[in-house]
């Protein structure tokens, strides 16, 4: 029986992991998780944000994902594409998917990457920090504190 999908495996070229860290963690705000050695030495590197868990792994004769994509669920659809653009990635917004607001995107290997997030969601906002808050949360007195780069975490679990 399926239970849940453990994570999503993208390819990426030979030599790309400094260009894929910047991405995954300086732009889209998750976590490098140490690879184990025996799969260290076949390159890639792999992330996580909240249950979200990403691996890019080395192909030799890579050809990007084009079509193929995860869709990631996001909060604060706006001000996450904003986070985006503002740290230099490409931000196309699609309105084909009914009750949901979403983007497209692309990391910097050329992998397509969905964003997306039910109409109707409670607006958010992402700080300075890369937390994600519910309007009105400034993550200073502790009451609806802020998760670090919660971004791509899904429903809180932490309240």
């Amino acid at each position: 029986m399926l239970t849940a999908v453990d994570h999503v495996q993208l390819a990426a070229p030979p030599g790309s992991e400094d260009a894929l860290r910047a991405f995954y963690a300086g732009v889209l705000g998750m976590t490098e998780v140490p690879k184990p050695p025996a799969l260290a030495a076949r390159g890639g590197c792999w992330f996580r944000a909240g249950t979200v868990r990403l691996h890019l792994g080395v192909e030799e004769d890579f050809r990007p994902a084009r079509k193929a994509h995860p869709g990631l669920r996001v909060t604060g659809t706006e001000a996450y594409a904003a986070r985006l653009a503002a740290r230099g990635a490409k931000v196309a917004w699609d309105d084909g998917l009914p009750g949901h607001r979403r983007f497209y995107s692309e990391d910097p290997v050329g992998n397509r990457l969905e964003f997306l997030e039910p109409a109707g969601s409670p607006a958010r906002e992402i700080g300075e920090d890369g937390a994600d808050r519910e309007d009105g949360e400034d993550g200073e007195d502790g009451a609806g504190a802020a998760r670090p780069h919660g971004h791509l975490n899904g429903p809180r679990t932490d309240a």
